[in-house]
């Protein structure tokens, strides 16, 4: 279809754009009704073209050039299709610059017309350019946002294959079993100290009442012996009356001592079950476990493995070294732990900042927010910086980590004699975790402590 406006002029001489009501002059020049009247206001009364002087009557409507118009501006604003996408469809120009404010190519009359007049506008070459390159940023802005939005979903997978691994009960099973079968054998055991205490009470009791049974005989005999008597002579009944009469069994401690079997029960149950619990100062996180690292079924123990695990993605895991951190954070007060490292001959023990990166591998120096000792080839480092060596009389088999967060003081200790090996000093802006590296077969293990229980009488 062609365009209803090619070969045609619908532009008014005054706004250069296409007419809007437009009226006709006798001069036969058509205007925009209100652009005449702005041309009338500020001047003579005459056509703003050829200057011949109007008359005083208002002008009328050019009825034909007004539906041409509107037939032009209905076809825009429906998008009839154009035949040639280069031509300015309001003005049959080559659509040959670009408005920047608008962003929508023009024509030159356009740019002349009052919509376009102020806005800045480009050759449409260059636009074209520009276009191409601000395009090609954002598909690789979009390129990239999707190979991330892949890598989410991969993870989200493998966070939902490792929620039903983790989510096993088999531990927690046995865990709670194996109290379970404590309380069991407490049970069993207080209840065969009662049966026992019965059965040593009820024979003593049958004992007893056969020496009653044999003192009541005696009695009676003896009651009618001094009956007898008693009509004896007068020196006969004094000798009699010097003689012992026998008196009944003691029955002190006759029945069950229940206040032994029933006093504080459930407290010294719990007491002695201390005996069988072991108390970890820190417990490993996995969720935060190098996929090298294997970690036993309590969490408090790992050593390194060649054949890596399948683990998630996840922001918390350490990817780049074999590396872990405790649970709990440490953000003040005083904190001790002991490792036992034996055999491992490969490690590094000590504290980090809650912040540390864990998806890229950094030196574990202070200035890096680590403040650990490391033992490797058979030598004793202080991990400052530069690592400072230590001469150490003997290989501890296990290190004590002292930390006193108010202080800014991290120490470690043989734990076999209590002596000082080495200790940081420096204020702490954020939360510590408990850390852990090794890349040895041999495991790290952390020393249970005993649990004291100390009442509290007011």
């Amino acid at each position: 279809m062609a365009s209803p406006c090619r070969g045609w002029d619908l532009t008014c001489p005054v706004c250069c754009d296409i007419f809007t009501d437009p009226v006709l002059l006798s001069c036969s020049h058509s205007f925009c009704r209100t652009c005449l009247k702005r041309c009338w206001d500020t001047g003579m009364r005459e056509c703003p073209v050829c200057r011949k002087k109007a008359p005083k009557t208002c002008p009328p409507s050019n009825l034909a050039l007004k539906n041409v118009c509107e037939a032009v501006v209905e076809a825009k604003r429906n998008s009839i299709v154009v035949e040639d996408l280069t031509i300015c469809c309001l003005h049959g120009e080559k659509l040959k610059l670009f408005c920047t404010v608008d962003k929508q190519p023009i024509c030159v009359v356009c740019q002349s017309s009052k919509i376009h007049k102020t806005h800045d506008c480009s050759p449409i070459e260059e636009a074209v350019l520009d276009c191409k390159d601000e395009l090609s940023i954002s598909l690789k802005s979009l390129q990239d946002k999707l190979e991330e939005l892949k890598r989410i979903h991969r993870t989200s997978a493998d966070l939902f294959t490792h929620i039903k691994v983790t989510t096993d009960l088999t531990i927690i099973k046995n865990q709670f079993e194996e109290l379970h079968q404590i309380l069991k054998q407490e049970e069993s055991a207080r209840l065969v100290a009662v049966k026992k205490e019965e059965q040593e009470k009820i024979a003593r009791m049958k004992d007893r009442t056969r020496e009653l049974s044999a003192e009541v005989l005696c009695l009676a005999e003896t009651i009618a012996l001094i009956q007898k008597e008693l009509k004896e002579e007068d020196m006969v009944l004094l000798k009699l009356s010097m003689q012992t009469i026998p008196l009944g069994s003691d029955m002190t401690g006759a029945l069950i001592d229940v206040t032994k079997h029933l006093c504080n029960l459930k407290y010294r149950v719990w007491e002695k079950m201390l005996d069988h619990i072991d108390y970890t100062p820190v417990t490993l996180d996995p969720n935060t476990a190098h996929p090298c690292l294997i970690l036993s079924d309590d969490l408090t123990s790992l050593h390194y493995s060649r054949q890596a695990l399948s683990c998630p993605d996840n922001p918390e895991r350490f990817h780049m070294s074999a590396e872990v951190v405790g649970m709990s954070s440490l953000g003040s007060g005083s904190h001790h732990w002991t490792v036992e490292t034996e055999s491992n001959q490969d490690w590094l023990l000590g504290v980090a900042s809650l912040s540390v990166p864990r998806n890229c591998e950094v030196l574990a120096r202070p200035e890096n927010g680590f403040w650990t000792l490391c033992f490797r080839d058979g030598e004793f480092l202080a991990m400052t910086t530069p690592p400072a060596s230590l001469t150490l009389s003997k290989i501890p088999k296990q290190i004590k980590v002292e930390v006193d967060y108010n202080k800014g003081m991290v120490s470690f200790y043989d734990a076999a004699d209590d002596t000082c090996i080495y200790t940081f000093i420096h204020t702490f802006k954020e939360p510590l975790l408990p850390y852990f590296y090794t890349q040895s077969s041999h495991p790290l293990r952390i020393m249970p402590q005993k649990v004291l229980v100390t009442m509290l009488r007011h």
